[in-house]
């Protein structure tokens, strides 16, 4: 079974959401980011997911996981808990 770890930041708007992604195109760190602007619990380590499967997360969230290239921001992603940023640290098949 496919296994991924990602890393997310969420937000309430699609512009903010753009707006860190140009940031970090620029540089900047993204765990950095996550600490200062995501609302998910997760941004306090980063925004680490930790490893998971397909069908563990929302819809929006596997089609992006399971298909970007590892490394690359991916999003905005619009899901029904916000906009996120998206990057696939490693997956396996």
């Amino acid at each position: 079974m496919a296994k991924a770890t990602a890393r997310h930041i969420l937000v309430d708007t699609e512009d903010r959401c753009q707006s860190i992604k140009d940031e970090i195109l620029g540089g900047a760190d993204f765990a950095d980011l996550a600490k200062e602007h995501s609302s998910c619990p997760s941004g306090q380590r980063g925004g680490e997911l930790g490893e998971f499967g397909p069908g563990m997360m929302v819809k929006e969230f596997d089609e992006v996981v399971f298909s970007a290239d590892i490394g690359a921001v991916q999003g905005p992603v619009k899901t029904q808990f916000g906009y996120h940023l998206l990057e696939v640290t490693s997956r396996t098949d």
